[in-house]
């Protein structure tokens, strides 16, 4: 047979399963393996040649800071390490911002995107407040 070349969108199978895959998509270097996020280039050697990979969005709060800069609302803005072995800037909702500390452990928030693109995150397990003092 030959192609028509039309294409005829989706399948009734593919419409049935919505495609949610969730976590992060990162780059890792062919030349050296460094894993960056969000690069053109490879942080360590400037090598353009990027694969792409898969994480599962799981990290670790490196560090953490109360922002409220351009708006009168607080938020907080962390760093956070991925065991992929790359860290990144990202937003930490869920909990008050000046109760996310060093060392929680963080996830993606479920269909939750930012506008301005940034990525989302919340504390995998609630900060203690009882008993601070």
């Amino acid at each position: 047979m030959f192609s028509t070349g039309i294409d005829v969108g989706r399948t009734a199978c593919d419409a049935a399963e919505p495609h949610t895959v969730e976590g992060l998509v990162y780059q890792v270097c062919r030349w050296c393996g460094t894993a960056s996020f969000r690069k053109l280039l490879c942080p360590v050697c400037a090598s353009s040649d990027l694969e792409p990979g898969r994480s599962d969005g799981h990290g670790v709060v490196v560090r953490s800071s109360v922002v409220n800069r351009y708006s009168r609302v607080m938020r907080n803005e962390s760093l956070v390490r991925f065991p992929e072995g790359f860290v990144y800037r990202c937003r930490i909702v869920g909990a008050a911002p000046h109760l996310v500390s060093v060392g929680d452990r963080v996830r993606p928030v479920d269909g939750t995107t930012s506008e301005a693109g940034e990525v989302v995150l919340e504390l995998c397990d609630p900060p203690l407040t009882a008993n601070w003092y």
